[in-house]
């Protein structure tokens, strides 16, 4: 698919992990805006119809339960948008959880969370839509982080976890170039989000806004077709002067 010949984006179906909050939904609610049809998961499957429904538009909108580091649950999600839009043209892999703790403190249990959700969950979502992927000549993104590219205190495990997903979607991009699916991964920094019990708020007005991040993906989705950025760090543009 040569995304450059297209005149706006209506045609797309997208699929977003992860989305019932956060970057997830923003980027969901921004797609909504220039016409694309939108599916999201969560964990909880009433919890992403509810949100599907606050988004509206109940023709472009799905809410699919799905726990991605099951990959039994993201084929039957992928199927289901499948069966009802036909096509799939965009996965959006964002669900993700951090614990943080010193590495001779981190709870096991953590760690694997971490590693299930962040880093297996990515590969299921690819597996599970990678044959739809094929037919569209799609693109894949991965929500990565600085914090794959930057170690920190107390941040082993998902350090470990988000180093691992850059690795994944690069080796991954070279991998799906033959079959004409764009592979990309993002790298936030500070985001207004709900990540890490945050609420957000006016305190949070520097930050990297969710919708800022839905608006990246419709810039690299118009880039020429011969033109791949494959990782892209995105970063808020002065610091929290406050801090």
């Amino acid at each position: 698919m040569d995304f450059t010949s297209r005149k706006d984006l209506k045609e797309l179906v997208v699929y977003i992990t992860g989305g019932t909050k956060g970057i997830g939904k923003g980027m969901a609610e921004v797609f909504l805006v220039y016409g694309m049809r939108v599916a999201i998961s969560g964990r909880s499957s009433d919890q992403a119809k509810k949100v599907a429904q606050e988004l509206g538009l109940e023709d472009r909108v799905l809410g699919l339960g799905s726990d991605v580091s099951d990959l039994q649950q993201e084929e039957a999600a992928v199927q289901k948008i499948l069966d009802k839009w036909g096509r799939l043209d965009v996965v959006i892999a964002n669900a993700g959880l951090g614990v943080f703790a010193p590495v001779d403190q981190l709870d096991p249990k953590d760690w694997k969370a971490m590693m299930d959700t962040n880093l297996t969950g990515v590969f299921h979502s690819l597996k599970a839509s990678v044959e739809a992927l094929k037919s569209s000549e799609g693109y894949y993104f991965t929500i990565a982080s600085l914090a794959g590219t930057n170690f920190f205190a107390k941040g082993a495990g998902y350090n470990a976890s988000k180093f691992g997903v850059v690795g994944f979607t690069q080796a991954a991009m070279l991998d799906l170039r033959p079959y004409n699916i764009k592979v990309s991964t993002l790298m936030p920094g500070s985001v207004a989000s709900e990540f890490n019990g945050n609420t957000p708020s006016e305190k949070d007005a520097w930050k990297i806004q969710p919708e800022d991040l839905g608006t990246l993906v419709l810039d690299l989705l118009r880039m020429p077709a011969r033109t791949l950025p494959s990782k892209v760090e995105i970063r808020p543009s002065r610091p929290d002067l406050k801090s």
